[in-house]
């Protein structure tokens, strides 16, 4: 990775800077990067809107979503005098000429060639129309004087089926390189995700249980308390097994489970991830029955004006990787809205001896909240008696680190402008993700058979 870069001139073009994303997380992440000195000195940031919006419009709410106590106005203006709003028709090829011409004359005020990051932060439906003029009008290249290939940031979904995310990768591939292209997942970029690489490869007390000889099953959970909070144009068109498992929960389940790599860089990381990705098993047609269960939340068809809706607001998927370490062991992904807690969680849970009667040893990564490793075990209860009980070894982010943990965008934008690539997904594994749950979406895209229905504030309609 390239620190060196974050010393470099910046010019960061934010299309759809007005929009909910950009204005809770994006602006947020800016403001506490440049908080603690984390931007490069010399930084504009260029504001794209289809509506005539000023910088003080754009930052008006900043403070209520970062909601600090030491919040420091200063910061805010000078990210505010840093930034530059530009009106456009986004289907208008002269637009995107002007503004290359702007981004010009911009580092030419900057006084030296920089780094360039194109932030798509809008609907994935208008991915293909602004990749396509940004490519052809010749923003995909460097600068007069610079050797430096500007990145675009693209955020999920990427595609909506297999074959819409073999369209985007394609249109993608005709205009950019795979080096220049940053698909964020936010999950990935959290500091407890990130904590795993190390915990499994810094530490080798756990590498040679890592395996199905020692590891019984895996669960990857992500339940919300929350419903879909009004997003119903958004989720009528999505459901929890795109929203959430294609994307997130493989992703998690491809870090916890792949093999060690040759060099903790991030060409071998994905290689690495790739490889476990393409043993996972695709859910065949004639087992989905099995392996599939689906769910939806009283009262979300009255909430989203259509009462013959099958969009599920709970998924889980039972799956197989089928490699020497891992065959044999059942995983699970599961995925949830309007549930009873908010909690995203890895669980491994080790094999038994075939007497025991005690619970098994479990480690679990906490995600969210409350951030941290747990490890469960068996030990002896004081007194003369050997009983057994079970009980939990500790270690909690928030005890530990005296400091505030970086916010997944933070670490986006960060490793975005250095050009490490780690923390986002690669082509191939965005359409092996799709190929691996594409029965699943076809069958319950045709009717609602096997939908059930869940209390709000439940346990999902598993029951257990």
């Amino acid at each position: 990775m390239n620190y060196e870069r974050l010393k470099q001139p910046l010019v960061l073009v934010i299309f759809g800077i007005t929009g909910d994303l950009a204005q809770r997380k994006l602006l947020p992440a800016l403001y506490q990067l440049a908080k603690a000195g984390e931007l490069p000195e010399k930084m504009r940031i260029v504001g794209v809107s289809r509506r005539d919006v000023s910088k003080d419009d754009v930052f008006a709410e900043l403070s209520t979503f970062v909601n600090e106590p030491d919040y420091d106005a200063q910061v805010e203006q000078h990210l505010k005098n840093h930034t530059e709003m530009r009106q456009m028709d986004l289907v208008d090829r002269g637009a995107y000429e002007a503004l290359l011409a702007r981004v010009r004359e911009i580092e030419a005020e900057m006084g030296e060639p920089g780094s360039r990051l194109y932030y798509l932060s809008i609907p994935s439906q208008a991915f293909t129309p602004i990749i396509r003029l940004l490519g052809e009008t010749g923003h995909n290249s460097p600068l007069v004087g610079s050797q430096e290939l500007p990145r675009l940031l693209i955020e999920k979904p990427f595609g909506y089926d297999l074959a819409s995310a073999r369209e985007l990768v394609a249109v993608l591939g005709e205009h950019f390189a795979e080096g220049q292209v940053y698909r964020i997942d936010h999950y990935v970029a959290k500091e407890t995700v990130q904590n795993i690489l190390t915990f499994r490869f810094k530490n080798p007390l756990f590498e040679s249980i890592w395996n199905n000889r020692h590891i019984d099953h895996i669960s990857v959970v992500a339940h919300e308390k929350i419903d879909i909070e009004g997003r119903a144009d958004f989720y009528e068109q999505t459901g929890a097994l795109r929203d959430f498992i294609q994307n997130h929960l493989l992703q998690l389940l491809a870090i916890v489970t792949m093999a060690r790599p040759p060099h903790l860089t991030s060409e071998d990381i994905h290689q690495q991830k790739l490889t476990l990705l393409e043993a996972i098993k695709p859910v065949a047609p004639d087992e989905i029955a099995e392996m599939a269960v689906r769910g939806q939340y009283e009262g979300y068809r009255e909430e989203v004006r259509n009462l013959d809706s099958n969009i599920e607001t709970f998924a889980h998927v039972k799956l197989w990787i089928d490699n020497e370490q891992w065959t044999g062991v059942p995983v699970v992904l599961e995925t949830g809205k309007a549930l009873q807690e908010k909690s995203t969680e890895i669980s491994i849970c080790f094999r038994q001896p075939e007497d025991a009667t005690e619970e098994q040893n479990k480690l679990v990564f906490r995600i969210q909240p409350k951030e941290g490793i747990t490890l469960h075990l068996q030990i002896k209860q004081p007194g003369i008696k050997n009983i057994t009980d079970g009980a939990d070894m500790e270690f909690d982010y928030a005890r530990s680190f005296n400091q505030r943990p970086a916010e997944a965008y933070e670490r986006v934008i960060v490793d975005a402008i250095r050009g490490d690539q780690t923390l986002f997904a690669t082509s191939a594994e965005v359409i092996r993700s799709w190929e691996i749950v594409e029965h699943v979406l076809e069958q319950w895209s045709r009717n609602g058979d096997g939908l059930v229905s869940y209390e709000k504030g439940s346990i999902g309609p598993l029951g257990n």
